[in-house]
Parts: structure tokens; sequence; C-alpha cells
């Protein structure tokens, strides 16, 4: 399934999530402008589960000759600037996207400067939960990924009966569907738990998905919020049965 919008209207200009793609596309821009020295970027700010948990800064070729260069001297914060890097034009397109289509409604749910301290604590929560499963690993680790996935978790509790236009592969035929929210993302949830658990025990030796990131971001949404707006939720839901 591949979204494309929702049916679900909003009070509030959504200004930060807008911010959010903005920043998020002025950053892989920079990235693209590197040439070669992205590498040397990638290596100092994105997040790095082993530099985290010994607290070192790797420099030198580490794991087949990944060239580490000198990240900031407080190493934690790499799990922020991470949350603005992305790997490939395609990696930033869906991340953005699916943003884009969900973001305006969680927005909409907890007010501009709540929206932003939901949307780094959901990233920051998610890189963590990779590293638990990943505490020895030298890869950077990169992409809004986990801060969206804390959207998306958001938006399942709050707004499950929103209607979203949805392309659906089936085989070899595409058809365009209009599916409930809760059955779109609880598939999407499903998919990277099944992937996350499969992952495990395979060393990582080049990069690849942080699919406990997804995981971690996406539950952390759903607690943070209830945490945040729990009444509000609850009325939105109530609202929503009896309008059905």
């Amino acid at each position: 399934m591949f979204p494309l919008k929702d049916h679900n209207p909003t009070q509030r200009r959504a200004y930060v999530t807008l911010l959010l793609v903005a920043i998020n596309v002025v950053v892989f821009a920079y990235e693209f402008m590197l040439g070669d020295r992205i590498e040397g970027f990638v290596a100092a700010w994105g997040a790095i589960p082993y530099e985290i948990t010994h607290f070192e800064d790797l420099v030198g070729p580490v794991d087949g000759g990944f060239e580490h260069t000198p990240g900031p001297s407080f190493i934690p914060a790499t799990l922020l600037s991470s949350m603005f890097m992305h790997g490939s034009v395609m990696h930033l397109a869906g991340n953005m996207l699916y943003l884009w289509i969900f973001g305006n409604n969680v927005e909409d749910l907890l007010g501009h400067v709540k929206y932003i301290v939901f949307y780094i604590l959901c990233g920051l929560l998610a890189g963590l939960a990779h590293i638990m499963f990943n505490p020895n690993s030298t890869i950077p680790t990169v992409g809004a990924s986990g801060a969206v996935a804390g959207v998306l978790g958001a938006y399942m509790v709050t707004y499950p009966r929103a209607r979203v236009l949805t392309l659906v592969f089936l085989g070899i035929f595409i058809r365009m569907m209009e599916v409930p929210a809760a059955v779109l993302l609880f598939l999407w949830f499903v998919m990277q738990s099944l992937q996350g658990f499969l992952s495990l025990g395979v060393r990582e030796m080049s990069g690849g998905v942080a699919w406990f990131a997804h995981i971690g971001g996406f539950v952390a949404g759903a607690v943070l919020a209830y945490a945040m707006a729990g009444r509000t939720i609850r009325e939105i839901r109530e609202r929503s049965r009896y309008g059905d």
C-alpha cells in the first residue's frame, strides 16, 4: 500500500510540518553539494550506535574501510542531527510524503509548540530503540524515519477511521482505494515489526534499514500522543464514532 493523501481536514495551518519538510530538503541539498565529501559528513553527523554506547568518537577506517571522521564533541547530539539527514532522493521523498500526509493532523492535534517537542522526542526515542538492538554497529544511521513513524503512531490512535487515498498493489494490478487509516498504518507497523525481528542476528556490513527505529518511533508516537493530548484524542474518537 502506498498512501497519496488523507481526507481529514484540519483547523490549524501546518506551519511546523512544512518547516520540517523544508529543513530536511535543505539539508539533503547541502549533502548533495558535498560531492565526494558526503561520506565524511555522514560519518561525522550520522548516529553511530557504537559511538553512543561507548561514548567514543570513531576516527579512521572501520569495517572494511569505511572512513570515520570526527563528529560533535557531545556524541549523543548525532541522534538529533541524523534526524534531518537522508541517504538518497527516494529515502527523503518517502519520509517527506508520509510526514506531509499525516503530520498536519498530528500538528493540529497537539498545537505547533507541542508538536515540535513531540517530533524531536519521537526521533530521539526511535534512535535509542535502534541502538538498543544494534549497540556495537559502526554504521551511521540517518533519516527522519523514526520521527515520522512517531507521527504515524499518533495518527493511528487519534484518527483510526480517517480515510486515506491509497495505491494498492495486487500482484501485477494496481488499484486506487480509500483505506481506513487504522488498516493502512497497522499493516505498516506489522511489516516493520516482521522485518525487524527477521533482521535479528544478521550482521550489518553496510547501509540498511533501521527497522527498530521505525518500531520504536511508532510506539513512542502513540504513547506520547496520549500523554500530551489524551483527553482531546478521546473526544476526537468519540465524535468520529458517532459521526459514522
